[in-house]
């Protein structure tokens, strides 16, 4: 079987949308939750089994914006509805 016209017009546009998903992706940007006496609680909380969503809401125990502060171009602020930090900030199973 011959590979026609039509086969290398759809060959050429999935190449394409993989080389754009390629050059726009970059290297993670986020920062992952560290592996230290102060967040071994959050890491022990999901390889027990507990929900990212579950585990959120003790974030702000610490990451409040007074105790820890955030930086200026962080996207999401204490107060402006429930803080979703490992939407973002990855944390290991």
């Amino acid at each position: 079987m011959a590979i026609g016209k039509r086969d290398w017009l759809f060959i050429g546009i999935v190449a394409a949308v993989i080389a754009i998903f390629v050059l726009i992706s970059g290297p993670e940007k986020t920062k992952r939750v560290p592996k230290n006496p102060d967040h071994q609680r959050f890491h022990d909380m999901i390889k027990a089994g507990k929900t990212k969503k579950e585990v959120d809401p003790h974030c702000a125990e610490c990451h409040d914006g007074v105790k820890i502060t955030f930086p200026a171009d962080h996207p999401a602020k204490p107060g402006a509805g429930p803080m979703r930090c490992l939407f973002c900030h990855k944390i290991s199973k």
